[in-house]
């Protein structure tokens, strides 16, 4: 059963995403034809929003929340191999299943589209065709990112990493940008913290009171953090102020 999500605005021109999902190109007539296959689903906390090999019979878009990706081995072990945070778009058009699992890793509101429409107005509009495919390479560039962060990097810069990333994020749906010390609700728990990094739960509170006690970031309780000065996490992060990685 789907769970009571935020009010989210039923017109896409109001959408607090729009400027970054699958619909940002779209000119007035486009999202109209949008708008006449998407709906709105929510989900609680912990709740599974598509399992691996299942038939996908929608697509959307993340609005509010974080969810995670997972891959499940044979032996039953599992991985998380990735993030959905909001803007993000979920499932691919042209393809039957499922690659992963995905699962609320925060209460989540996502902008559904019926998969068959979707893919035919994919046809007729170019504008969201040529978006989705930015958003692609977007993806392709985060994953090799990331697997610099997991394969290279200390466990502190790890972790300067995935808050440095989520702080941009939080940032960049705000179309005024940051102004001062940015400041954000960190979505996952320590624990899947350690999942994501390939960390021990230990050596993420140790290096997260590091942070803390250094001055890099504020903490209020676990989730609360607050980054004084973002080029001094990028730093921290091994990346320079401009988000390119250091040399």
């Amino acid at each position: 059963m789907n769970a009571p999500g935020p009010t989210i605005s039923a017109t896409c021109s109001d959408c607090p995403i729009r400027h970054r999902a699958v619909c940002a190109q779209c000119e007035s007539d486009e999202l109209e034809q949008l708008e006449e296959i998407k709906y709105y689903r929510s989900f609680e906390a912990g709740q599974t929003i598509i399992w691996s090999g299942d038939k996908m019979g929608f697509v959307g878009s993340v609005v509010s929340g974080i969810a995670t990706l997972t891959q499940t081995m044979e032996d039953g072990r599992t991985q998380m191999v990735g993030l959905l945070l909001p803007s993000d778009f979920v499932g691919r058009p042209g393809r039957e299943g499922a690659a992963y699992d995905v699962v609320a890793t925060t209460d989540i509101v996502m902008c559904c589209f019926r998969k068959k429409p979707f893919e035919d107005l994919m046809v007729k509009t170019p504008r969201i065709a040529h978006r989705l495919l930015e958003m692609t390479l977007d993806e392709l560039d985060a994953a090799r990112e990331w697997m610099l962060v997991l394969g290279r990097k200390t466990a502190r810069e790890k972790i300067a990493s995935l808050l440095s990333i989520i702080a941009r994020r939080d940032a960049s749906l705000n179309t005024g940008g940051p102004s001062g010390p940015m400041v954000f609700d960190l979505p996952l728990t320590r624990e899947a913290m350690a999942d994501y990094l390939g960390l021990t739960l230990e050596t993420v509170s140790r290096q997260m009171s590091a942070l803390k006690k250094d001055g890099v970031i504020r903490l209020e309780g676990k989730r609360h953090v607050t980054i004084p000065d973002m080029g001094r996490l990028m730093e921290e992060a091994g990346d320079d102020s401009d988000g390119g990685f250091l040399v």
